[in-house]
């Protein structure tokens, strides 16, 4: 859910809630007289399919060969 905040309150809490939207990756929308004027939003980097997998690494088993076609497991289905 987006919070919206007025540019007053921001002001006053302007560290506390950067280091909230960093942390938390929630956008926030500021206010100005009621009005939205701003969206305040982390910048979030992509991780590579590597550092995504790299716990898994050398922990699966393969018994077979991926690149089979399955065709028949899927005909035995019907």
């Amino acid at each position: 859910m987006t919070q919206t905040i007025s540019k007053s309150k921001l002001k006053a809490n302007m560290l506390r809630i950067f280091r909230e939207i960093e942390e938390g990756g929630e956008e926030l929308i500021v206010t100005d007289r009621g009005k939205p004027t701003l969206i305040i939003r982390p910048i979030i980097e992509k991780k590579s399919v590597d550092d995504v997998f790299a716990d898994l690494r050398g922990k699966a088993i393969v018994h077979e060969d991926l690149d089979e076609p399955t065709t028949e497991d899927w005909e035995a289905l019907r």
